[in-house]
């Protein structure tokens, strides 16, 4: 199949509730610029770490995703509740669509490809084509196994729940100015963070494996997406808890998946091991590895 056939299947013109809403939430986010406070940066701060780390790379993605740890219910639906703060969809639709990039990276099919152009892979596949987060149900193959816990079936419903809660939160805390930096300006610098995993670590770096896609190793990418940078490591080896497998590859997802180690709260943390030469390596990860 042709890339061309690959594109217009995805796109169908712009999603305009979705666009006119980004477009809305980005201006709102811009306007932080003029209410400035030293104590709104630090809750977008902490928050961008609770979201961003606790949530998206440790939940979403290293333990719902690709189970490369396993922790208590307990933690495991707290690490989601923090992943819906990102406002990057529920639980099973987010794991569904991300696997489903695993398993045709760069191919036809994967769902946000740079082949298609980085437009495409930062955000075009979102706000022009249908992202597949509306098209992957709760039963759908590539996500059975979190369709099963009811927890992660309301909360893929109920995602924005949370981040009202938080925002109710925020407002008795600071105000407006909490609300602002809180929710505004972190999301949005969050979802162009998660963006440029998808786009830039497949078109800057360097390659220490030999893989069948386009994953780079990008160290800016690394530091802002707290580890998921790594994204050559990553998909070399899916499965693996850490990221960084060198001692400069700083990771904070790992990091914390680590302290949890140690607290008793994980367990079964898969590892690769470091290489001393490039390999070839299989990046296609079976599913019932990822359930």
């Amino acid at each position: 199949m042709k890339t061309e056939e690959t594109i217009n299947y995805r796109r169908g013109g712009f999603n305009w509730q979705v666009l006119i809403f980004m477009i809305a939430f980005h201006l709102i986010a811009a306007s932080a610029i003029f209410n400035f406070t030293w104590s709104g940066l630090g809750v977008a701060v902490f928050l961008w770490w609770v979201s961003g780390s606790l949530g998206i790379g440790m939940g979403y993605h290293r333990l719902l995703t690709h189970r490369g740890f396993k922790t208590p219910k307990l933690v495991e639906h707290f690490l989601t509740v923090c992943g819906t703060l990102a406002i990057e969809g529920g639980p099973i639709a987010w794991v569904a669509t991300h696997r489903i990039h695993h398993r045709y990276s760069d191919q036809d099919g994967d769902p946000h490809s740079p082949r298609h152009g980085f437009w495409w892979a930062h955000m075009g596949w979102i706000l022009e084509g249908h992202s597949l987060h509306r098209e992957v149900d709760a039963t759908s193959q590539y996500a059975a196994d979190l369709a099963k816990d009811p927890f992660h079936v309301w909360l893929t419903k109920w995602h924005f729940v949370p981040q009202l809660v938080l925002a109710a939160i925020l407002f008795a805390l600071g105000g407006w100015n909490f609300v602002l930096w809180g929710i505004f300006v972190r999301v949005a610098f969050s979802w162009h963070v998660t963006w440029f995993v998808n786009s830039a670590a497949h078109v800057w770096g360097g390659r220490r494996f030999e893989t069948r896609d386009d994953s780079r190793n990008n160290w800016w990418v690394a530091i802002l997406a707290h580890g998921e940078g790594w994204h050559n490591n990553h998909h070399a080896h899916p499965a693996a808890a850490r990221h960084g497998i060198v001692w400069y590859e700083v990771d904070v997802n790992w990091y914390g998946i680590w302290v949890l180690s140690k607290l008793g709260l994980a367990k079964d943390l898969r590892l690769m091991s470091v290489p001393k030469k490039k390999m070839v390596i299989e990046t296609v990860e079976p599913l019932e590895e990822a359930a």
